[in-house]
């Protein structure tokens, strides 16, 4: 029996990789901080995997994030999907204190300690996925509080990828253009998200990364509308 932690999976990316990956031989592990949308999730993917657990945490916090971990147990993952993220978008002058330390905390401590904590045990073959961005490698006007946590992910994740080589690892960063999720719901402006790709496109890109075999590592996934980067 394999064990999966996806964060952010109650919606968007993180909702669609999960109901890709469901299956019998697979326990899902699904966070996330909407306690109806990530019902909604675990009963649609309950019936076609081993088992569900359902992680209600905030990762902005610290205790958050330990009671998480605390939930998850000792049992080894086999894959980790570090998906959960918030965009502030606005100009780098109006971003608050406490905005700029929430995106810290969900965009870039969380996946350090999450990993951190799980990687030791993880088995050789295992995947660690990080769901990143074109911001990772591109400023964008407005989005220096997102561009910096992506940005600040791709180093952390290439260096974590070269100390856990030896060990048969994958750390597999995909980075999607603008993907049409909920995530632009509360974003100022006029977005042509019928433009965008889809977050079921970004969750096949996954889901084919993760199928290579164990040898075998598709380590960047850039992914872009035929129309550019939005």
């Amino acid at each position: 029996m394999k064990r999966y932690l996806i964060t952010g999976a109650s919606r968007g990316i993180g909702r669609a990789i999960a109901e890709k990956l469901a299956a019998p031989e697979i326990t899902l592990l699904l966070h996330g901080r909407d306690t109806v949308a990530l019902g909604q999730v675990c009963e649609t993917v309950k019936p076609r995997c081993a088992g569900v657990v359902r992680l209600i945490h905030d990762l902005a916090t610290a205790s958050g994030v330990s009671d998480l971990i605390a939930t998850v147990g000792n049992d080894p993952l086999d894959l980790l999907v570090n998906n959960a993220g918030i965009a502030v978008v606005k100009p780098f002058g109006e971003i608050t204190p406490i905005e700029w330390e929430q995106t810290l905390g969900v965009n870039v401590t969380a996946p350090f300690l999450l990993t951190q904590r799980f990687a030791p045990e993880m088995p050789p073959g295992a995947s660690i996925v990080n769901i990143l961005s074109v911001a990772a490698k591109t400023g964008f006007a407005n989005w220096s509080a997102y561009c910096m946590s992506k940005f600040a992910l791709e180093g952390l994740f290439q260096s974590v990828r070269e100390e856990l080589r030896d060990r048969r690892i994958r750390v597999i960063n995909v980075y999607p253009a603008a993907t049409n999720t909920e995530i632009w719901n509360n974003v100022e402006g006029n977005w042509p998200r019928n433009k965008m790709i889809s977050a079921e496109q970004v969750a096949s890109a996954v889901v084919y990364a993760l199928s290579r075999p164990a040898d075998v590592a598709v380590e960047s996934i850039t992914l872009s509308s035929a129309a550019g980067n939005l």
